[in-house]
């Protein structure tokens, strides 16, 4: 299965403190190419995807009563090595104001300095991708110019079916219907993507390269240790933490939306919907002492806690006031929920309705 994400990215830019060439590169090796499939597979899993986005985006609409324009944020079907370089992408231009600030500080390094630098870290991200990209099914990439775009992993989405022996076609429209939620909110919200980048901006703006820099070996060792903490929230300082507080609100309701869509719609078009959600969510959860251990310290725990909590959110406003109320959630970033919102919606439904 072919990659559809071209190679102008990160790959080929100045290395700066990161070697983005490097990173690729070992994240697509260690990524893996995926399971086995025959030309015809890959060709039918990979048209059905793009038809499975495409009749999912009325599905959205009919559901939520949201709008997204059309001819914006493209959908790609892509293969591990695709979302490598498309997070490649996205990383650089989220880490690029930290950079600068780093550099700002501390000089930016010159001759043999720079090169190992730039490679230790390129190592580092390349790693990080690689082991991420044999897991994730579909991303909305809202920082791609200008609107965003939407990336299926199809490799993955095969390997995953076939694993939980789901009916093919039920389960690629299944996690489609998901993927095209993220799609239209941001497209038919459109201050949604520069609020988030905005709030990824203030975090980086409070980093202090000095506990990055000296204190990192230490706190991931602490993190590891800590059954409850993840590798974000041990680098946290009051003021960050205040920040992610508020990107984990907006988190929670933009899965936790996707997820009642899911559910919502799911029944009405997917046969086997039921028995996919309960093996889906076993599935969840992980398995093996290592795994776990890295989805803890990369904080994909809580972005289990995320879809868990932000479904709960959603159903409870919807259930309390509707649908359409609901929708003015996405009026303005004022009305996003806060962290404590999303565990109690009356709170929420207060303030805003």
């Amino acid at each position: 299965m072919t990659s559809a994400v071209g190679g102008s990215g990160a790959a080929g830019r100045p290395s700066g403190m990161v070697d983005w060439d490097l990173a690729v590169q070992l994240g697509s090796r260690i990524a893996g190419d995926g399971p086995t499939v025959t030309p015809d597979e890959a060709t039918r899993a990979v048209e059905e995807l793009r038809a499975g986005a495409g009749r999912s985006t009325g599905l959205v609409r009919e559901f939520t009563g949201l709008s997204a324009p059309e001819n914006t944020a493209p959908v790609l079907v892509v293969d591990r090595a695709g979302w490598v370089q498309a997070n490649a992408d996205a990383f650089a231009a989220l880490m690029s104001p930290l950079i600068a600030k780093l550099e700002e500080r501390k000089g930016a390094p010159t001759g043999i300095a720079r090169a190992v630098g730039s490679r230790v870290t390129g190592v580092e991200v390349g790693g990080l991708l690689g082991f991420l990209a044999s897991r994730v099914l579909g991303q909305f990439d809202p920082f791609f110019d200008p609107h965003g775009r939407l990336l299926l992993v199809a490799p993955n989405i095969v390997h995953v079916e076939r694993e939980l022996r789901a009916d093919p076609s039920d389960f690629r429209l299944w996690v489609c219907l998901h993927e095209e939620t993220h799609r239209v909110q941001f497209t038919a919200v459109p201050w949604m993507r520069e609020h988030l980048f905005a709030q990824m901006q203030s975090i980086a703006e409070t980093l202090d390269s000095g506990s990055l820099l000296e204190d990192g070996i230490a706190r991931l060792a602490g993190a590891v240790k800590n059954r409850d903490g993840s590798l974000v929230e041990m680098l946290g300082t009051p003021e960050q933490k205040e920040i992610l507080d508020r990107v984990t609100g907006v988190m929670s309701l933009l899965e936790g939306h996707a997820d009642v869509v899911m559910d919502g719609v799911g029944p009405q078009v997917i046969g086997s919907v039921e028995a996919i959600r309960r093996a889906f969510d076993q599935r969840r959860k992980g398995v093996g002492v290592l795994d776990r251990i890295l989805r803890r310290l990369l904080g994909l725990d809580a972005k289990m806690a995320q879809y868990r909590d932000g479904a709960a959110f959603v159903r409870g406003v919807v259930d309390k006031v509707g649908m359409a109320e609901f929708n003015a959630v996405w009026e303005r970033p004022e009305n996003l929920p806060s962290k404590a919102e999303i565990s109690d919606p009356a709170a929420w439904v207060s303030r805003v309705l």
